[in-house]
């Protein structure tokens, strides 16, 4: 150090040695030396190696991001999986409901197909493509329903009351108490024995009196009952109290497409 308190120019030549491009600071001779010191140490900063407390918390720093950006995309794939079954659910349920849609309008073909169910008594015949009102006295021919007695067609606008008839009523007055949800009990029958037991079937049957109608039918074979309702015949012979109740329970006011019980008569 020299007489002034700055540095003589061998121990800049010294000190600088590393940095020759700093070396014109010899010429320099107001370069003090707290100057030089801080010089050196900025310098010496710059180029040492971090530490490795810098290495670990820039490795924490690191680790913290990846993190992030991991469970970012972990959540991500767990919403697109789940966003793929709920897809998958919906479009299966929609491919169910057209199936079940196109079998119910595949049985509406010119076919006029008969099927026997094992829940539901009776043979299910399918629905006339008109069920219209029609003016009394007007007849309608049922025949290319394929099955007597009708259970759909043309009717008038009247309807018959609840009861037991020993005379023949009319099909296109019947066939109005189907579309309600009426039971229609067509019957010929010759011995009065056989008669009196229907009628006492029919009877005990509590819905009878709401939804039931008997009547005499030349147009079945002797000794046969028909019990019909809106699309759905059940035929037999010999009188079945059983039979009847069930047929009742199970379709009184089921299938028509009015529900209206036939002591509601019109006057």
């Amino acid at each position: 150090m020299g007489d002034n308190g700055k540095p003589n120019d061998n121990i800049l030549m010294h000190v600088l040695s590393p940095y020759p491009e700093h070396r014109s600071a010899l010429t320099d001779r107001n370069f003090s030396s707290s100057a030089l010191t801080i010089f050196i140490i900025n310098r010496e900063a710059s180029t040492l190696p971090f530490s490795k407390r810098r290495v670990r918390r820039s490795g924490a720093r690191t680790n913290q991001s990846n993190n992030v950006v991991n469970s970012t995309w972990r959540k991500w794939i767990k919403l697109n999986i789940y966003y793929r079954i709920a897809s998958a659910v919906v479009i299966i349920l929609m491919i169910v409901g057209f199936a079940f849609a196109g079998l119910k309008l595949g049985s509406g073909d010119n076919s006029r197909s008969v099927y026997k169910t094992t829940e539901m008594p009776g043979v299910h015949y399918e629905i006339a493509r008109y069920s219209q009102h029609i003016s009394e006295p007007t007849s309608v021919n049922y025949t290319d329903l394929g099955h007597i007695p009708p259970t759909s067609g043309h009717h008038w606008p009247r309807w018959a009351k609840c009861g037991f008839y020993e005379e023949e009523l009319p099909d296109e007055l019947v066939v109005h108490n189907m579309e309600h949800g009426n039971i229609v009990i067509s019957y010929n029958l010759v011995k009065k024995e056989d008669l009196d037991s229907l009628k006492k079937s029919f009877s005990d049957v509590s819905l009878s009196k709401l939804w039931g109608v008997a009547r005499f039918y030349s147009g079945i074979p002797e000794g046969q009952i028909s019990l019909s309702t809106w699309g759905v015949t059940d035929s037999f012979t010999n009188v079945d109290p059983s039979r009847i109740q069930r047929f009742f329970q199970v379709y009184h006011g089921a299938l028509g497409p009015e529900k209206i019980p036939c002591n509601a008569h019109p006057k």
